[in-house]
């Protein structure tokens, strides 16, 4: 039988083994305020105290600028179980939080364009 700190408790064949809520300790609203594209980035500051094999997992993918999102797939975990694991990490300084650079111009036509473009290519 694998332990916890093994890795993610899943199996390949039972699917998560662990209920996501479970993993937050049953909390549903973080203490931080971040959505899906909000930026989350390690300070390299180790958490004092056990917070568990998840909190670990989101400090390895928070090495460069990672959006809530991307952690939240990478995890496996629903995005309000992802923030307020990085809530949990912001409050012990463990991570800083930014809005992403690109919703200071959301229409900036070289990005609308980029976009089309790759559209354009898939379809």
């Amino acid at each position: 039988m694998a332990l916890p700190q093994d890795g993610p408790w899943l199996d390949d064949a039972a699917g998560r083994l662990v209920r996501p809520y479970t993993v937050s300790g049953g909390r549903t609203r973080p203490t931080t305020t971040l959505d899906l594209m909000s930026l989350v980035m390690s300070t390299g500051t180790q958490p004092l105290g056990y917070l568990g094999p998840e909190h670990s997992d989101v400090l390895g993918l928070c090495e460069a600028p990672t959006s809530v999102a991307e952690v939240a797939g990478q995890l496996r975990l629903p995005a309000v179980v992802t923030k307020v694991l990085l809530s949990d990490l912001v409050d012990c300084g463990a991570l800083t939080t930014r809005a992403p650079d690109y919703f200071h111009h959301p229409t900036d036509r070289s990005l609308l364009e980029a976009v089309l473009d790759g559209l354009r290519r898939r379809l």
